[in-house]
């Protein structure tokens, strides 16, 4: 027997009325003129951003589909199949001043053993305690700590991995750490850079909102 299900029709909201944050219908006039203009600035600022957000996923898109189509073109005209994971590639306008970058990165996530990694790192900073750097200390709990969305920075992680510690413990603290590293998939990105001047030096095109 299948079992329909029903979507609950959007709320219509009455004319007079507006909703607030809470979800509780509320008179317009009972909301103040400064409400009202933090809405407004609110709601315009977010179209605009959806809009650009929109345009920068369609740019991605066609992006990765016409590097694709670039390389298939060149691997026909060497009578070659490219086959595997897809790697990185760098493209250039015919005069260098621009230069188009696909990149691809593995997704690192931690599983469980990073708890363990963890305990073995703090085992060696107690041993040594006597003459240990306090930065080493400040370093760790900025590795573990966790970020605004409650994951553990993997950059900070990686730091770890690269300290020259000449101890046993700590080597066997560090393979603990890479046993506990797990891909997750890949990213992909799309970087886009102009050519400074007549040099050879590019500078990225920032489609970054916190770089522009």
């Amino acid at each position: 027997m299948s079992i329909e299900t029903q979507q609950s029709p959007a709320l219509v909201i009455p004319a007079g009325f507006v909703m607030n944050a809470a979800g509780h219908l509320v008179p317009e006039h009972q909301v103040r003129e400064h409400d009202k203009l933090r809405d407004q600035v609110a709601r315009d600022l977010s179209a605009e951003a959806l809009t650009i957000c929109e345009a920068l996923t369609r740019f991605k898109s066609k992006a990765l589909a016409d590097i694709d189509d670039l390389i298939a073109i060149s691997s026909q005209r060497f009578g070659v199949k490219l086959g595997g994971q897809r790697g990185n590639v760098s493209i250039t306008t015919y005069d260098g001043q621009f230069k188009i970058e696909r990149a691809m990165a593995d997704r690192l996530t931690f599983t469980e053993e990073i708890l363990a990694a963890k305990e073995l790192i703090d085992i060696c900073i107690r041993k040594w305690s006597d003459g240990a750097n306090p930065h080493l200390r400040v370093l760790v709990d900025r590795a573990f700590s966790a970020g605004r969305h409650g994951q553990i920075k993997t950059n900070d992680i990686l730091g770890l991995l690269r300290l020259e510690i000449d101890d046993p413990d700590w080597k066997v603290a560090m393979d603990a750490l890479k046993e506990a590293i797990q891909v997750n998939g890949k990213a992909v990105y799309v970087r886009v850079y102009q050519r400074v001047g007549n040099t050879e030096r590019y500078e990225a095109i920032n489609l970054n909102i916190a770089a522009v």
